[in-house]
């Protein structure tokens, strides 16, 4: 069974606070929002499969840099 939209986005947020901390995950809540992209595509061109949570970081922020 799929879980309900608010289920995943309370399980998403923490999952983002957890990792990011929280000044860091609502920076890259709000980047998804203002950005009209799809963050599937985007994240696969971006970010390779064996990136660590630091390298994965450190690109976006890279990519935060270069597209503000």
């Amino acid at each position: 069974m799929i879980p309900a939209t608010t289920e995943i986005l309370e399980r998403g947020t923490d999952c983002l606070v957890k990792n990011l901390g929280i000044v860091e995950a609502e920076a890259f809540i709000a980047a998804v929002q203002r950005e009209k992209f799809d963050y599937t595509k985007w994240h696969q061109n971006v970010f390779a499969e064996d990136m660590t949570l630091e390298e994965i970081n450190a690109a976006a922020v890279e990519y935060r840099k270069a597209h503000s």
